[in-house]
């Protein structure tokens, strides 16, 4: 038996070896992801943007279901589901986060949505689903006071508790909602699908509100690296990544995949730093450090109690 216990953990550690690998290359796309929004809104409005690069990210969940036969749509009985699930996981997360981004810099806006899995820890305890303890009590108090530090310091230079900031905020509770009310779903259909389906139902909505920007769009004065730039965002900042995130939460659960998302601040800072010139000043990395500590504390500890003894 020992033996049968032990060649099973063996044939697990490469399918989670892949599943990691999968969530490190998610937290590089989305850390590079926020510099390239900034940069292709020199040149596009936010919601044209959105409807143009909602497409590319629709074909690129088709053809993955395509090759691998999976359906292509849900069962009836989940539609209102998945309908639900569009509007918030995609709708209202990528208005609030497109307007948010072009508002505020681009290393807040990485931040504030790396506070996504402490509002997934409240949410979940507030359906009952998690026990609320003094692991997420402590969470949520750091997570507010690094907010406060990093968007409270009263010069644009550092966000200056700005409307950006507080789409961005907004942005994270979509998507903290996304995760937990999509769980379940995921669990049964599988990450794929869920990912394919939901994009495709805000698609319409997504596309109906950037016709009037895409019109005003002079398109003879946006470069060819633009096209190239929404095209990433669309197939590896939504398609890809929103697939390899769904598939972690599957595979190896909500603490450990939730874990990566403290990367992609750090990433974005980096990207930003390099190619956009923002130089974090030091209430951003006082903010930042009291931020994914607080992620930290709360993730790290509710995941401790939650573990089933040896």
């Amino acid at each position: 038996m020992t033996n049968s216990k032990g060649d099973r953990r063996t044939r697990r550690r490469p399918r989670h070896l892949t599943v990691d690998l999968g969530l490190l290359l998610t937290a590089v796309i989305w850390g590079i992801n926020f510099s390239v929004v900034k940069l292709v809104l020199q040149h596009l409005d936010p919601l044209g943007f959105n409807a143009l690069r909602f497409p590319f990210a629709a074909v690129a969940v088709w053809v993955l279901l395509r090759a691998t036969g999976r359906p292509a749509l849900p069962p009836r009985s989940e539609w209102l589901r998945v309908l639900g699930l569009g509007v918030v996981g995609h709708v209202i997360f990528q208005i609030a986060f497109i307007y948010g981004i072009d508002l505020t810099l681009t290393g807040n806006a990485a931040l504030l949505l790396s506070t996504s899995p402490v509002w997934v820890l409240l949410i979940a305890s507030a359906l009952g689903r998690e026990r609320f303890n003094r692991a997420i009590l402590l969470g949520v108090i750091a997570t507010l006071a690094g907010m406060a530090i990093l968007i409270t310091g009263g010069s644009q230079e550092v966000g200056g508790a700005g409307l950006g900031d507080l789409l961005v905020l907004g942005a994270a509770l979509s998507w903290a909602s996304f995760t937990v009310f999509g769980r379940r779903l995921t669990k049964r259909r599988g990450a794929l699908e869920v990912t394919a389906w939901t994009l495709w139902a805000a698609l319409p909505v997504i596309i109906v509100m950037g016709i009037p920007d895409l019109m005003r769009v002079d398109w003879s004065s946006v470069p060819v690296g633009i096209w190239f730039a929404t095209a990433y965002t669309g197939i590896f900042g939504i398609a890809i990544a929103y697939l390899l995130w769904s598939r972690g939460m599957k595979a190896i659960g909500q603490s450990r995949t939730a874990v990566y998302q403290n990367l992609v601040p750090v990433i974005a800072l980096a990207t930003a730093w390099l190619w956009l010139g923002e130089t974090p000043t030091a209430q951003q990395l006082g903010g930042a450090a009291v931020i994914l500590s607080g992620v930290a504390v709360a993730r790290g500890l509710a995941g401790r109690r939650r573990r089933p003894a040896p």
